[in-house]
């Protein structure tokens, strides 16, 4: 039994899958290998949701996020996080004008850099927890509240925020709260030899590369919604709920790992987020249904920064990571 109707339209999922490549095409003219991590920002996209890029400098991160944004043909922004940055050098802030013609002082919201489709959040973590919070209510509710007034944000709207995770000097970690709010964590490692070497070819020479809009903010609303609607079995809703309950170490589901490691597990929006990453994943490939390989798949990206491993976990060398990589393997889709 499924939870939405199937699509009837298979044309429509055709058109997404050929959409998918024509940008994962615009994104290999700059961007060499990497492709889980393409993979995950495009699930993020395609479900709506925000995605965190964490890894050491030089890894084309932000490069990544820039030539994506070139590709959707959509508004971006980069705002690169400093300890001096304050929240209205975000969201915005308002300024007084004086009206030339009758003399007359008035208030004028100027909007922040927030205010566009896609938002590179550049080492998020090298700015004090007021500024960060700033982008709360933005990453979940798609508004901004200034001096007593609400201001809608672009839509569709992202945030893309990249992490260095061996830089700790001058540094703020996300609280929890946060994290929660972004959809993946994705990991950014170092290119094989192969893709290395071909990264110092293309990089070193005097070719430019154009990128080529592929998709606009209408359009790619259309497959969001698309996305949605893909099904879903009952037994993959449980599933995927067993697996996010099974890091909880107070609940009757809870795994003995998680009872004994984990300090918080994940919330309902893990839930929710292993669901509608699968329907992604399902869209990616253009099948018309999402199956349990397509949970596995997005699985550690959704719930690594949601599971807070406690002392013990320390003690033993266990990170979170770890333990969710073993939740994994112990049958939650059996």
């Amino acid at each position: 039994m499924t939870t939405t109707a199937p699509i009837d339209d298979v044309a429509q999922l055709s058109r997404l899958a050929s959409a998918v490549r024509d940008l994962r095409v615009q994104v290999a003219q700059r961007i060499v290998g990497q492709q889980d991590v393409v993979d995950g920002v495009l699930t993020a996209l395609l479900g709506g949701g925000h995605a965190l890029l964490v890894g050491v400098p030089g890894l084309a991160k932000t490069l990544l996020v820039q030539t994506l944004s070139e590709a959707l043909d959509l508004s971006f922004s980069r705002v690169q996080f400093t300890p001096d940055l304050m929240p209205g050098d975000i969201t915005g802030t308002e300024i007084v004008e004086e009206d030339p013609a009758t003399g007359k002082r008035v208030f004028r919201f100027i909007e922040g850099p927030v205010f566009a489709h896609v938002v590179l959040a550049d080492e998020i973590n090298r700015t004090p927890p007021k500024t960060q919070a700033a982008l709360l209510q933005a990453m979940q509710e798609h508004q901004v509240t200034a001096a007593g007034k609400t201001y809608r944000l672009p839509d569709p709207f992202f945030v893309l925020a990249t992490q260095n995770p061996i830089e700790q000097e001058g540094t703020y970690p996300l609280p929890e709260a946060q994290l929660d709010r972004f959809m993946l964590e994705l990991r950014v490692s170092y290119p094989t030899r192969e893709d290395e070497e071909s990264i110092v070819e293309q990089t070193t020479g005097s070719k430019h590369v154009r990128i080529t809009p592929v998709l606009d903010a209408r359009t790619l609303h259309g497959l969001q919604d698309l996305v949605r609607r893909i099904p879903v079995s009952k037994g993959l809703i449980k599933s995927a709920v067993r697996l996010a309950r099974m890091t909880r170490p107070s609940d009757t589901d809870a795994h003995p790992l998680a009872k004994q490691y984990v300090e918080w597990g994940a919330g309902p929006r893990a839930s929710q987020y292993l669901v509608l990453g699968a329907k992604a994943r399902a869209a990616l490939d253009g099948r018309p249904m999402a199956d349990l390989d397509d949970v596995r798949t997005v699985a550690l990206a959704v719930l690594r920064h949601r599971v807070v491993s406690n002392f013990a976990a320390e003690a033993a060398d266990r990170t979170s990571e770890d333990l969710v990589t073993e939740l994994l393997s112990s049958g939650w889709d059996r």
